[in-house]
Order: C-alpha cells, then sequence, then structure tokens
C-alpha cells in the first residue's frame, strides 16, 4: 500500500509564483497565496515558511514547454528555479509539463468573474493547482 504522499506545486513567473498544497490520499489539490517573485526570484524565507508549514514529501515546478514540446526560454527559468528549491531544501522536485495550465487556469478564473486584469491578479496559483491536479490524477 502507498503512503500518501503530499506537495506543493510552483508555477513559475518573472513577477509572481502560483503556489498549491495537495495530498494523494484525497486526491485532493488548494490554492494558495501566489509568492510575489522580483524577475523570477521569490522571498526565500516566504518559500521556507511554506514547507515548514505544508511539510511537502515533494515539490513540482510546472514546466513551461513549446506546444511542439521543445524548452522555452522561460522553461530554462523554470528549470533553474527548480534547482534552486533542491538545493535549499532537498526535497525531491518533479518538474511537470504545463503547457495548457495557464489557458485553463485564466478560463476558470473567468467563470469565477476575473475582470482579465491578469497583472493586478494573477491567475498563477490556479494554474499551480491545475498542475498538481493533473499530477496526482496521474498518480491514482
Amino acid at each position: 500500500m502507498n503512503q500518501p504522499v503530499t506537495a506543493l506545486a510552483f508555477d513559475f513567473g518573472t513577477r509572481s509564483i502560483g503556489v498549491a498544497y495537495g495530498q494523494s490520499l484525497t486526491g485532493g489539490a488548494r490554492e494558495l497565496a501566489p509568492l510575489p517573485a522580483k524577475d523570477g526570484k521569490p522571498n526565500w524565507d516566504s518559500v521556507e515558511g511554506l514547507i515548514k508549514e505544508w511539510q511537502p514529501h515533494l515539490l513540482l515546478v510546472g514546466l513551461p514547454l513549446n506546444m511542439d514540446g521543445s524548452e522555452s526560454e522561460f522553461g530554462v527559468r523554470a528549470r533553474k528555479f527548480s534547482q534552486r528549491l533542491h538545493g535549499r531544501y532537498g526535497l525531491p522536485v518533479e518538474l511537470i509539463d504545463e503547457r495548457l495550465s495557464t489557458r485553463a487556469a485564466k478560463e476558470e478564473a473567468n467563470e469565477r468573474g476575473h475582470r482579465g486584469n491578469y497583472a493586478q491578479d494573477p491567475v498563477d496559483s490556479i494554474a499551480a493547482r491545475i498542475i498538481l491536479e493533473d499530477w496526482l490524477r496521474t498518480r491514482g
């Protein structure tokens, strides 16, 4: 029998990094407040606080790929972010193909009444939750 797995998922961005928490027992995930970032660098104390609070077994980072599957320039930065997470916290980090998560997050946000001002009201944590839910589904 598999032990339940808990995970924090990150949707990397240069100004905001979406965060979600989920676990395999129920397959559920929830959005957490996005982390402000400066040119893709979060406040690492905030990241550490999340890890202490939620105590995940692993971390997931959305990897933005081009539609043909090749890695985008942004993907290189997301990969670097994932390496920093692993280096700082020693937790396993998995990169997850997130090609359609942002579009799905925007559609969901619009259904919730979002006004389309994504710079002021980012949907990164919705995207992180979608990435995490997809990962949980593939494990189940």
